[in-house]
């Protein structure tokens, strides 16, 4: 009871009483309330790095093409490298001069290259124009001879034949034009050529400092295994290049003489060889038959059903023979990777890069391949797909 007075006289009051917790989890609940407080320098500590990484993420939007050439770079050093220890340890050279003499060989194989294939190019476009409409009257007449069908009674197809002249000139005009955007954009082409090659001839002359430097940044431990990979990058990818040029050679040589037996010019028979070795060696799956269908149309086309017949005769013969007896004999020690698994990482190295991409995948998975096989532990297979763990008929085989 509290007691007030006023004017002289006291008036008791009824105390408020104190709220009391009934319920004891209620103190607990209060006991538990738990407060946060962000200090404003955190704050300015978040947004600092928010910004910074944003800030990365656009120098490396910005430098993605130097990147890329980098990459690129480092492929081809690691495709020279075999090359530039054999020639270091055979004759003693030093690693700079061994890359300069490498380079000096593939700059004069390009150089053959343009001398044989521009005069080969204007030989074909000459015999198309002197010869087109025969070809046309040609594929024609064995159409008919064979399912029945004559093309050229198509009004469409016979103003087709009959302007073959025209349109050939067409068509080397648009390629004319084309030919000179390439050449206005030969400088940038040039640049991003010469970036690659200062890379590649830095990367592959200075590689055991390159690898030291990256090695150092590494326990004793994990640098076994980070060598281990580099050593195995080394090898799948000299084995894939260098397997792959010894069988292009190969079949390469073969299109040039079986072409020149059939009567293809020398100069014509030298770029399609090339072609052909090119394409069905390093482009995976489809490379096989384009790279044998073009040699055996031109050749078709100049020389008659025959020699096309020929020609594709030796296709289909050497494919056989790398199959089954030169790409085993030749690629079993360098790289050794599932056929699915190769037209997967061919895809998927064309979808990520292009044509470069899809040409760097195969070693790039052999690589992957191997590292997982030598990490990733791998136990024997106890289960019997013929008979089943418990010794009787799978199921598939007691259906019927």
């Amino acid at each position: 009871m509290v007691v007030v007075a006023t004017k002289g006289r006291s008036v008791d009051r009824p105390q408020t009483p104190e709220p009391v917790a009934t319920d004891p989890s209620d103190g607990e609940a209060q006991a538990n309330v738990l407060e946060v407080r962000i200090a404003g320098k955190t704050i300015w500590q978040v947004i600092g790095a928010i910004l910074v990484t944003l800030g990365l993420l656009w120098v490396i939007n910005a430098a993605s093409g130097v990147l890329s050439m980098v990459l690129i770079s480092f492929f081809f050093s690691l495709a020279l490298d075999p090359a530039v220890r054999f020639l270091t340890s055979r004759y003693g050279w030093r690693r700079g001069s061994a890359v300069g003499v490498i380079y000096a060989a593939g700059f004069l194989f390009v150089a053959f290259l343009i001398a044989v294939l521009i005069p080969a190019i204007a030989e074909l476009a000459r015999a198309i124009g002197e010869n087109g409409q025969e070809w046309l009257a040609t594929i024609d007449g064995r159409l008919e001879d064979w399912f029945g069908l004559d093309v050229l009674e198509d009004p469409t197809a016979a103003d087709l034949a009959a302007n073959t002249d025209e349109l050939i000139r067409e068509w080397a005009d648009e390629a004319f034009g084309a030919l000179l955007g390439v050449a206005s954009a030969g400088i940038g082409l040039a640049f991003s050529l010469a970036t690659i090659a200062m890379f590649t001839f830095y990367l592959t002359a200075a590689a055991p400092s390159v690898q030291r430097a990256v090695l150092r940044l590494f326990s004793p431990e994990t640098q076994q295994r980070v060598g281990w990979t580099w050593d195995q990058a080394i090898v799948q990818t000299g084995g894939y290049f260098y397997s792959r040029l010894i069988l292009m050679c190969i079949n390469g040589a073969g299109f040039f003489f079986t072409m020149v037996a059939v009567g293809v010019p020398t100069a014509l028979a030298i770029s399609l060889a090339i072609f052909g070795g090119f394409v069905s060696v390093f482009i995976p799956a489809v490379g096989t038959y384009i790279g044998g269908a073009i040699p055996v149309l031109l050749t078709t086309a100049l020389q008659g059903l025959t020699a096309g017949l020929i020609v594709l005769g030796y296709a289909v013969l050497y494919q056989q023979i790398e199959n089954y007896w030169l790409s085993p004999k030749i690629s079993a020690e360098t790289m050794s990777l599932n056929g699915g698994v190769a037209f997967g990482a061919a895809l998927a190295g064309g979808a990520i890069a292009g044509p470069i991409g899809a040409f760097v995948a195969l070693p790039v998975a052999a690589l992957i391949s191997s590292v997982i096989s030598n990490y990733v532990a791998s136990n024997e297979v106890v289960y019997n797909f013929e008979q089943g763990v418990s010794g009787q008929p799978a199921a598939e085989d007691t259906i019927n």
